[in-house]
């Protein structure tokens, strides 16, 4: 586990990753749309304009049917009618045949468009978040990071399978349907956009409000999904502690806010439909009205085509497309939720992706060398066990190689998790190459602190470290993390073999490598043992397997890596004594030879170390060997004879 401020943070469960739409998120969405799937959208944009044609044609149809072929009836002669009913009908079919394959293609093509898009984003994500300093990882629940991946992604499905494709629909049949009225009707047409004012104001009042609580209903799973992978994280702590009550009034109080947030949502989201559909017959009986009066009284017809008198079948076509455009609005208003909520999830995404990287200037690399016949340093592109820092210099352009020893120096170290509050004060210390340096104290003490400065999971606010005499600030990242093994006192193993999780310290070794590396760990006894031995599947983290076994693996993880520096963070104090056994002599042939940093509270295992740090409130208040502390009958004396025991 690291230190930091994760360990004793509570996190907000109505805060986390905020998920207010910002400014540009739509814009966004249609860019990675338009970036791999420009060329599939024009085909969808073409079997939507397909579909809308289609529709229009019915329209006109239907007017046909009625002007010359229903109400003029037998008067134009048998033959005349059923040539001009048959030539209707087979359009209609043609047509209707043309949209049904329209739509057929438009919803295979966006379901490709809608999952390739979301593949990329999560790509974008994950590629993202492994740039991301600890410092994002400690300070956000990881239960609100896993939604933006299944709630968030799921959302912005809905918006670009069906909210885009409505959108890009409703748009080209407003622009249709309005300009085939105003070719019919142009009284009439202004009776429509009188009547959709109002449809239009209401449904845009409630969709404001609708898509406020979608936002807070987001905001709201995401806590909730939060607090249940923590309670599933700590089942054993939940129970041991018989915290179950606590924990379901926890929950249900995430619950019931959710189901508050989502009730006033989806209250506003459902009325959009109905309002708006009786809003549309509103409007169809008043436009029926108006047209029959014009049939009645010979009232004459203005249209783009000029002045005419109003037949039945403009009436009825007139309805027809009237209808029409209410129907394409309430479907419009009905997307607004879904609209709503992949936008916010988008932000939520977008926000994730817009977090700024963990920052690298350096570069003093770590490179294979060898020595020539004169005993020079030189860079090798091969595997020759020997590293070496490779350091430019801007001044001459001089190139300097510094065998990686291990040579460990901090001087004056000031640094604090958040500003204001200082966790390490002017600490100094040297480890030279194989010496071990022990650190002891309470918990917050900064034990875990200096570790992770050592490796720059987190930069300094003042003084200086060195490794090998070069300042780390200089040093790669990557090279710099490459020349240290960890062994932490929280496990983590990934699913795959036995063998792939030893792997996982170099992915480069051999198997042979990596069985050497369980050899040295004291691991190979029990791997051999297992059903299928190194070859064995392990998932959820191990836990087919005890927490000694886990231990060993990682630290055999660590011995196929080959670092000259170790850092063990009370890698034995969650085990039993006998088992401890094992895992100390792991440990101990892996620290042959290496620098090594333990962090521990069992004194016992620190009693052979070069130099033991005792630290107090991010102090450094005694020094020196196990004996020597001793002699001292300070703190560390009271720890180890019990007078005083660690917190």
């Amino acid at each position: 586990m690291m230190a930091g401020p994760g360990r004793n943070m509570k996190f907000d469960r109505k805060g986390g990753m905020k998920p207010q739409i910002k400014k540009g998120t739509f814009k966004r969405i249609l860019g990675y749309v338009r970036k791999d799937y420009g060329k599939q959208m024009i085909v969808v944009i073409f079997c939507i304009i397909l579909a809308s044609v289609a529709s229009l044609v019915s329209t006109e149809s239907i007017r046909r049917l009625l002007d010359n072929v229903i109400v003029p009836g037998m008067s134009l002669g048998m033959d005349s009618v059923w040539k001009d009913f048959i030539g209707i009908i087979l359009t209609m079919g043609v047509f209707y045949l043309a949209a049904i394959a329209a739509n057929l293609i438009r919803s295979l093509v966006m379901a490709e468009v809608s999952q390739g898009t979301l593949r990329n984003l999560r790509n974008d994500m994950f590629c993202k978040m492994e740039k991301l300093p600890i410092k994002y990882f400690d300070t956000n629940p990881h239960g609100e990071i896993m939604s933006t991946y299944t709630n968030d992604t799921d959302s912005i499905r809905e918006l670009i399978g069906r909210c885009i494709p409505a959108l890009i629909e409703s748009t080209l049949s407003i622009v249709s349907v309005f300009t085939m009225m105003l070719i019919y009707s142009v009284w009439l047409t202004l009776a429509v956009i009188i009547g959709l004012f109002f449809i239009v104001r209401i449904s845009a009042g409630v969709a404001q409000k609708s898509g406020k609580y979608m936002v807070s209903q987001q905001r709201s799973i995401a806590a909730e999904e939060g607090f249940i992978e923590e309670m599933m994280e700590g089942q054993k702590v939940v129970k041991v502690f018989c915290h179950q009550d606590e924990a379901k009034e926890d929950f249900d109080r995430l619950n019931e806010q959710l189901r508050s947030d989502s009730t006033k949502a989806n209250k506003l989201g459902n009325i959009l439909g109905p309002v708006n559909n009786n809003l549309g017959n509103i409007l169809y009986v008043i436009l029926a009205l108006l047209g029959t009066l014009m049939v009645h009284f010979g009232v004459t017809n203005l249209s783009l085509s000029g002045f005419s008198t109003v037949s039945i079948g403009i009436i009825v076509s007139f309805l027809s497309m009237a209808k029409s455009m209410s129907q394409v609005i309430g479907n419009l208003s009905m997307q607004v939720n879904t609209f709503t909520m992949g936008l916010a999830g988008a932000s939520r995404i977008f926000t994730l992706i817009d977090q700024e990287v963990e920052q690298d200037e350096g570069y003093v690399t770590l490179v294979n060398v060898d020595t020539d016949k004169d005993g020079n340093i030189i860079e090798s592109e091969k595997q020759t066990g020997k590293w070496a820092f490779r350091h430019p210099h801007s001044a001459d352009g001089s190139i300097t190689y510094t065998p990686l020893r291990g040579d460990i120096v901090m001087e004056n170290v000031d640094f604090s998790y958040t500003e204001g509050k200082q966790i390490l004060f002017d600490v100094s210390l040297y480890a030279k190459p194989g010496q071990k340096i022990a650190f002891v104290g309470s918990t917050g003490a900064g034990k875990t602190t200096i570790t992770n400065l050592i490796n720059r999971f987190y930069d300094i606010e003042d003084g200086k470290i060195r490794y090998d005499g070069i300042n780390i600030n200089k040093i790669r990242k990557a090279d710099l993390r490459k020349s240290l093994g960890i062994v932490l006192q929280e496990v983590n193993l990934f699913t795959g073999t036995v063998l792939e999780n030893i792997r996982y310290g170099r992915l480069d070794a051999t198997d042979e490598e990596c069985i050497e590396a369980a050899k040295l760990a004291n691991a190979d006894s029990f791997i051999s043992r297992l059903p299928d031995g190194y070859n064995t599947m392990l998932t959820g983290n191990g836990s087919g397997i005890s927490q000694g076994q886990r231990q060993l693996i990682s630290i055999a993880r660590a011995a196929v890596a080959n670092p000259p520096v170790l850092i063990m963070d009370e890698a034995t104090s969650s085990i039993d004594t006998r088992t401890e056994a094992l895992v100390q002599k792991g440990m101990d042939n892996l620290m042959k030879g290496r620098t090594v940093f333990v962090i521990a509270h069992r004194l016992s295992t620190i009693r052979n170390s070069n130099a033991i740090m005792v630290l107090e409130h991010g102090r450094i208040i005694e020094r020196g060997t196990h004996e020597q502390l001793l002699e001292m009958k300070g703190t560390y004396w009271q720890l180890y004879t019990g007078a005083f025991e660690l917190e």
